[in-house]
């Protein structure tokens, strides 16, 4: 590999466990089984999540949504509709018991209109996890200090807001993105608000290290495009952070050299 080569395919590690690919996406709002399936080989996504309060883990497992992806990724569990720490905490340790994984992505909401994480419970849901020895990824408001905290908590990776979850609104603090990435030694991802495939881009360049959606791809009008898009938006990004942005300038630079120019004579 030529010293050139951008180090974009270098894995992403969580915990124990490594991906090639730095894009996560959601199971939830398809038209069918047949649409969701078609996204995530398009998407390419090595990593699906599921929510374990919305679904039968029973009859998933046997003819359900656990049933069809169980060939094609790994699944993420999330506690998704948990205001709790306590309610957070056993539904980690439910999906653990049925799909025999430590992943789980941690949610614990402060009310059902904004979904805005709550901190207080989310950093004791976090804690009362990693003690009981799971890999959590845990999504936070995009707080400096709220995502440091759960860093020092033992969390493999965090998952600030880009916005509220499913306004499609991008990213609306990337001051705060790039301060939390300068903090942050374990992997941050960027969840919820992403709209289209350019916020993608956009927060891989910021120097996240992955991406997780949902509504972006299942709500679009043709998601399978959509699915393809984000993949290639994630790919872009990474591989221009990893190759590193020019500066931004207040005025106008030559980009041919001016250094032994030829000056005309005035006749």
């Amino acid at each position: 590999m030529s010293s050139e080569t951008p180090k974009n395919d270098n894995k992403l590690v969580i915990g124990a466990h490594e991906f090639d690919s730095r894009l996560v996406i959601g199971t939830a709002g398809y038209a069918n089984f047949q649409v969701m399936l078609d996204c995530v080989r398009a998407s390419r996504a090595e990593m699906v999540t599921v929510s374990i309060r919305r679904i039968d883990l029973a009859a998933s497992q046997e003819s359900g949504v656990l049933d069809l992806l169980a060939d094609e990724c790994t699944i993420l569990p999330n506690t998704a509709g948990c205001f709790t720490a306590r309610d957070a905490v056993f539904t980690a340790q439910l999906a653990r018991e049925a799909l025999q994984t430590n992943l789980i992505k941690l949610e614990v909401i402060g009310d059902d209109e904004t979904l805005l994480p709550d901190g207080e419970e989310l950093l004791k849901a976090a804690r009362q996890l990693v003690s009981e020895g799971f890999d959590v990824m845990a999504y936070s408001n995009d707080d400096p200090i709220l995502c440091s905290k759960l860093q020092d908590a033992g969390c493999a990776a965090v998952m600030p807001l880009g916005s509220p979850i499913g306004s499609g609104m991008g990213i609306q603090n990337p001051y705060n993105l790039r301060i939390i990435r300068d903090l942050l030694e374990v992997p941050m991802f960027i969840d919820a608000g992403i709209g289209t495939a350019s916020d993608a881009a956009f927060a891989m360049e910021l120097g996240c290290d992955g991406v997780l959606l949902n509504t972006a791809i299942s709500g679009a009008k043709k998601p399978v495009v959509m699915a393809d898009a984000f993949r290639k938006a994630v790919e872009a990004g990474r591989s221009a952070y990893v190759a590193g942005r020019i500066p931004r300038r207040h005025y106008a630079q030559a980009s041919s050299p001016t250094a032994g120019m030829v000056q005309w004579k005035d006749s």
